[in-house]
């Protein structure tokens, strides 16, 4: 019997942000990105052992780690922010 098991890595764009980056202090659309690493087994994702959370610049290309609270701050201001405009 073979059993086959692994890892996969996925990535989820969370929500867009416009603010200066921290890196090229251009004011440009920032992307926050979710990232997860899951155990497979027999390529179906079983469960996710690793969670990271990062903006990403769409100027320089330079991505900066957020903490969770921090994420999901700039899903509530964006969210916020596009229902008054």
């Amino acid at each position: 019997m073979f059993l086959l098991f692994g890892t996969r890595a996925s990535a989820v764009i969370l929500t867009i942000v416009h603010f200066a980056c921290r890196i090229c202090g251009v004011n440009a659309a920032q992307r926050v990105i979710k990232r997860q690493n899951k155990f497979t087994l027999f390529f179906v994702p079983l469960f996710s052992f690793s969670t990271s959370y990062e903006v990403e610049c769409s100027n320089c290309g330079g991505a900066t780690d957020l903490a969770k609270h921090q994420a999901e701050n700039a899903i509530e201001w964006a969210a916020s922010s596009s229902s008054t405009a």
